[in-house]
């Protein structure tokens, strides 16, 4: 048998790091492995020869916990990215306007006729989404042509889009100012690429993915260890695992997921399944925590911090 299970010890003005910690004694189901994340998090973190991936689904971008996202960016805790298209919509749709809290319950046949889109419980005007990557994106790409552009890697546009549209609460504002990469393997999923190929319409502007596999390839091909932070399923951590597996696997991997695993999808797959396909080590730290993200991100990356403030975790 393990320890003994124990009771919280709640107080006043505790931090979330305190309250992290006696998730590891009190083991309540999800939480004994939310502290275990947070301790991997933390070694994975604190190795200097560990390239350090973050992987994430664009959905939690139109949430309060890109905060938490953009965090990790700006203190450099990450050194590369892979996502989806959404992620550079939502990036560069709420660096310029707002969207608001809703209800899984409204009536979508209304909010549809006055112009509203619904994601789960936000709410997004096409004033605050298609209209405003349209004028963004055709302006960015306008001024890419003019400075002689004519194919460009989906690394290069995420460079470009935070060092020219993006403002100082942006993750790829943050990335791109800490050279941080970001990739984006199924580019023409969404707004973004839309108004790629808007653009390609008139303008022999090419995308060229096999140049961000090559700096994929590379980057693994060079690390002694990686490691990643995944959070939700999909391509983009499909392609973290994928490149990690010619390297003999990640050396340390936290999952964040809501899928189910009895389906069989990539993305309810738990990391103790990557295993056998060789993308995370047999010998790596690895854990599933099973969860919103939305609740669970702001309080690992607040853990995370506080420990490096107190000198536990070195960056």
């Amino acid at each position: 048998m393990g320890a003994p299970v124990r009771d919280y010890a709640l107080s006043c003005g505790m931090s979330v790091d305190e309250l992290v910690r006696q998730m590891e004694g009190a083991w309540g189901f999800t939480a004994g492995k939310l502290a275990e994340g947070v301790r991997i998090l933390g070694e994975m973190v604190s190795d200097p020869n560990c390239v350090k991936f973050l992987s994430f689904t664009a959905n939690i971008v139109a949430t309060g916990a890109r905060g938490a996202l953009k965090e990790l960016v700006k203190r450099r805790l990450v050194d590369v990215i892979l996502t989806t298209c959404g992620t550079l919509d939502h990036d560069i749709a709420r660096s310029w306007r707002e969207y608001y809290r809703g209800s899984f319950l409204l009536n979508d046949r209304e909010l549809h006729r006055r112009g509203i889109n619904r994601l789960g419980n936000i709410l997004i005007p096409n004033e605050s989404y298609g209209i405003i990557l349209e004028e963004k994106m055709q302006s960015l790409l306008a001024q890419l042509w003019e400075e002689g552009y004519r194919e460009i890697s989906t690394r290069q546009l995420c460079q470009l889009i935070g060092e020219r549209i993006c403002r100082e609460d942006s993750i790829l504002y943050w990335a791109s100012r800490n050279q941080i990469p970001v990739y984006v393997p199924g580019i023409t999923d969404g707004a973004v690429g839309y108004q790629i190929w808007m653009f390609s319409q008139t303008h022999d502007l090419r995308v060229n993915l096999l140049r961000d596999e090559q700096e994929l390839n590379d980057m693994i091909f060079d690390a002694k260890r990686t490691g990643a932070l995944i959070i939700g399923g999909g391509i983009s951590k499909h392609h973290t695992l994928w490149w990690n597996q010619f390297k003999g696997g990640l050396d340390y991997a936290i999952y964040i997921t809501t899928a189910v695993e009895w389906d069989g999808s990539l993305s309810g797959a738990r990391a103790r399944e990557a295993i056998s396909w060789g993308k995370i080590e047999e010998k790596a730290q690895h854990v599933t925590i099973e969860g919103d993200a939305t609740i669970l991100l702001p309080i690992m990356v607040a853990s995370l911090i506080d420990r490096i403030e107190r000198g536990e975790v070195q960056v």
